[in-house]
């Protein structure tokens, strides 16, 4: 078969496009202004164009993260003690059960729902048609290492069918490090995963030296895991810039020994140990400093829109220090501002941070709300925990043309 030069010329043209299309950098996010308003505070909201952000509810407290069950209900864990059940559409929390540890996250696998605290792990038998628990039906699995200092204890269920765990280390320099070597009580800061081929089962390291990696998820294409990390607060408001780290198993990422400045790693002299690794990696995308990322979700195909898949979304929870030497002393209005931000990934790579939902924060530094918690429901629209500001859940939907 023999094609014209203007035959061959759009033959061409459309398999440059096709090329184009497929290793295309995603493009930034459209956004349009919404006004909001309370406790007579005005905010200006920056939400993707063709979406809306609805306040479900406010009748929980202190909200962190939650997972759904087989029937759709979401299960909610709090700092409050409380976990909170909410059949849909989500707008009147059940308190189902009541523990007087902190029940940060959340985890089905099977007939159990599994609760992270801040020392142990434990699980109980679950049924969705449950509408309340007994706290005398709990049992332990299997310790964690607790103590003082960033008591959240993230819990998911891995690609694997297996439990993982993230927790931080104490303080910002805390001598502390996810290893045997140390004493059972200062293996922090990082991600662990659940051995349950031993009996009784033992917490193994996935990932060493992150400070705080409150939120971690696995891309759904590749399965590698990646996390957020809150760094130290002892440089000021400027350094370090925070994480978004890929974990893969036994990779070490610095800290406490190790601070990356936006370009490399250097040594923080605040903990005098002798590192125990030299080959930290450095994130794959940064926030900026002081921001607190918490929660991280990857958006999988049939979730918010198509263009998205693929990318994650991180809470960044604001922060607590202000300008300019990043302590409490400073005008409120100066602090890091809550915000969802959108990982942008291509050909399974990190490219860039796009702004998904802003403007939480107003000029004089109230806050409308402080992401926590992060997933997407079975209607496919995108939900968040917020625990400050507005104590409470919310839902980014597309709207109906």
């Amino acid at each position: 078969m023999r094609f014209s030069r203007i035959q061959a010329a759009i033959l061409v043209g459309m398999l440059i496009c096709a090329l184009s299309v497929a290793h295309a950098i995603p493009p930034p996010v459209q956004h349009e202004s919404h006004i909001a308003e309370t406790d007579g505070n005005i905010f200006t909201l920056n939400i993707p164009r063709g979406y809306a952000l609805r306040l479900l509810t406010t009748d929980m407290q202190r909200p962190r993260l939650f997972i759904y069950d087989q029937a759709g209900n979401m299960l909610v864990g709090s700092r409050s003690g409380n976990i909170y059940r909410l059949k849909p559409p989500y707008s009147k929390p059940e308190v189902m059960l009541s523990l007087a540890d902190y029940p940060h996250s959340l985890a089905l696998r099977g007939k159990y729902l599994y609760i992270a605290q801040t020392a142990g792990l434990y699980r109980i038998e679950y049924r969705p048609a449950d509408s309340t628990l007994s706290d005398d039906d709990v049992e332990q699995v299997v310790a964690i290492p607790g103590g003082w200092g960033h008591n959240s204890r993230t819990l998911k269920v891995g690609p694997d069918n297996r439990l993982y765990v993230s927790l931080g280390i104490a303080g910002n320099c805390s001598d502390q490090y996810l290893h045997e070597s140390y004493p059972q009580n200062n293996r922090r800061g990082g991600v662990m995963v659940l051995d349950e081929t031993t009996s009784p089962p033992v917490w193994k390291t996935w990932a060493s030296g992150l400070r705080n990696p409150v939120g971690f998820d696995w891309h759904p294409d590749t399965r590698v895991m990646y996390a957020s990390n809150n760094g130290p607060d002892h440089q000021g408001y400027e350094q370090p810039p925070e994480y978004f780290s890929r974990l893969d198993r036994g990779s070490f990422h610095g800290m406490p020994w190790f601070q990356y400045n936006g370009k490399q790693l250097l040594r923080d002299d605040c903990v005098t140990s002798k590192p125990p690794r030299m080959d930290a990696k450095a994130p794959v995308a940064t926030f900026p400093a002081r921001n607190a990322p918490m929660d991280v979700y990857f958006i999988h195909q049939g979730h918010l829109d198509r263009k998205y898949h693929g990318d994650a979304v991180v809470a960044l929870h604001g922060s607590w220090g202000t300008q300019p030497d990043g302590d409490s002393g400073g005008h409120p209005s100066s602090r890091r501002p809550p915000a969802l931000v959108l990982v942008r990934f291509e050909q399974g790579k990190v490219v860039r941070v796009d702004d998904l939902v802003s403007g939480f924060q107003n000029v004089r530094g109230n806050r409308f709300a402080r992401p926590m918690g992060l997933g997407t429901g079975p209607d496919g629209n995108l939900y968040m925990t917020s625990d400050g500001g507005i104590n409470g859940l919310f839902r980014l939907e597309k709207i109906m043309p």
